[in-house]
């Protein structure tokens, strides 16, 4: 009979949403010794508390309440006991995923929306790089391999008096001719170059990626906010684009040098250099004056050496992606004449020659990565670039209360170029007695390449 009692009162706290128990507390008691009575302890009340509690479910960590009006009926047990029994059970509301509230704003829900597009990008943009950087590896020994394989043919053409060689002629001919083709396709999309540019696409949406986290963990996000984060993705896809087809792929070999561009371009305020600005939010004279000597090194040191240097490699990345198609042809034109009773042994060795020296040419231009240098050099002019136009159009705004606040923003260009705020003092100082004296400056803004 006692097992009966704790079984339907041990129901009865689980199905209903509260149970009130009137009766002996010796009864109470015993029933609180049951091994499970630590489930519906709460639930059991004497009858001077009349007390109701909710009910506790195991999956769900708070439960909203329910209306329990006109619900309850009593139930008399016949032992003593009146219990009181809702005759609804526990309700659990579900609440949607994405509910704009007054603690977060649409903007907020937008930013993690478009955090979620930056995470595959990056995952995309890193999957891809690798894919190509696995293109330059296999086509560069498959490329090399035909070429050796050739000319090794074409040598032992030249050896061979009296004895058939088109076989050896044969399989000459096809080796160099396709490698030749597959020359074409390398020096066509340059995967060294592709890689690179997958490198830093990645590098710049893992940035974006982290600004979002920042402006939704301190700051409050605007529709304006949303709108210059989406602004900044489109520009960075159309900066590294993915497809190699329809015309959308960077051009590898363009007349100059032209530095890579991943930010939205503002108008610059020209009109307004000689306006009066009221200082304030960390701004001060010394400062402006600091961040636009900075400009002018960046300008006639770091800008010009790396467009130099840029132009140097994209010219000899063309005299190599000319000569090695050149030799594989060559190669190949003379493993034609191979086996004639005349000219045989020198188109033998002309086929041999070429083809070792198309082997070392691919190998320098493809194996040494010079379209990924070339790439670089881009990156890093379009960085300094970036540079100058953001500490530009940050001096061009007129209302200081809009710019980053002028410390943070120090700080921001020091760590940047790698320096510390001392050492960008000293730049900014060493720049101005330069333009005084009419002597130039010997120092590069950036340490760090």
């Amino acid at each position: 009979m006692k097992e009966y009692i704790y079984g339907f009162i041990f129901k009865l706290c689980c199905s209903t949403r509260s149970l009130t128990v009137i009766g002996s507390s010796v009864a109470i008691n015993e029933a609180l010794e049951f091994p499970l009575g630590f489930l519906y302890k709460k639930t059991l009340l004497v009858s001077h508390l009349k007390e109701e509690q909710p009910c506790h479910m195991a999956s769900s960590p708070s439960v909203p309440k329910v209306s329990t009006q006109n619900l309850n009926e009593e139930y008399n047990t016949g032992n003593g006991f009146i219990n009181t029994i809702p005759n609804e059970k526990c309700a659990v509301t579900k609440t949607p995923l994405v509910q704009e509230t007054s603690s977060v704003s649409m903007a907020t829900m937008q930013l993690y929306a478009v955090l979620e597009t930056v995470a595959d990008r990056v995952e995309m943009h890193k999957n891809i790089g690798n894919q190509r950087e696995n293109w330059n590896t296999l086509l560069l020994n498959s490329t090399n391999m035909m070429i050796l394989t050739g000319a090794t043919m074409a040598g032992v053409t030249a050896t061979s008096h009296g004895v058939s060689v088109l076989g050896l002629k044969l399989g000459s001919i096809l080796l160099f001719s396709a490698a030749t083709a597959t020359l074409v396709i390398m020096n066509k999309i340059q995967p060294s170059q592709l890689v690179e540019e997958q490198r830093k696409a990645t590098k710049l949406f893992k940035q974006l990626g982290s600004q979002v986290q920042t402006l939704i963990t301190v700051g409050s996000p605007s529709k304006e906010d949303v709108k210059d984060v989406m602004g900044k993705i489109l520009v960075i896809d159309k900066a590294y684009p993915l497809a190699l087809l329809g015309g959308v792929m960077l051009e590898k070999f363009p007349e100059s040098l032209e530095h890579a561009v991943w930010w939205p371009r503002n108008e610059s305020q020209k009109d307004n250099i000689n306006r009066k600005v009221e200082m304030g939010n960390g701004w001060t004279k010394e400062l402006e004056m600091e961040m636009r000597e900075i400009v002018e090194v960046i300008k006639r040191k770091d800008s010009e050496d790396y467009e130099r240097l840029g132009n140097k490699a994209l010219k000899i990345n063309k005299v190599l992606a000319t000569s090695g198609t050149l030799l594989t042809g060559i190669a190949a034109l003379a493993s034609t004449f191979m086996g004639s009773s005349n000219i045989g042994p020198w188109a033998a060795i002309v086929a041999t020659i070429t083809g070792a020296l198309a082997s070392a040419v691919n190998t320098f231009e493809h194996g040494g990565q010079v379209g990924m240098v070339f790439e670089m050099y881009r990156n890093n002019a379009g960085f300094f670039k970036y540079m100058q136009e953001s500490i530009e159009s940050t001096l061009d705004e007129s209302d200081v209360k809009k710019r980053e606040q002028g410390a943070l923003f120090e700080m921001k260009v020091a760590l940047q170029l790698g320096r510390s705020l001392s050492q960008l003092r000293n730049l900014a100082k060493k720049s101005s007695y330069s333009r005084i004296e009419g002597i130039p400056i010997d120092e590069f803004a950036s340490k760090l390449f």
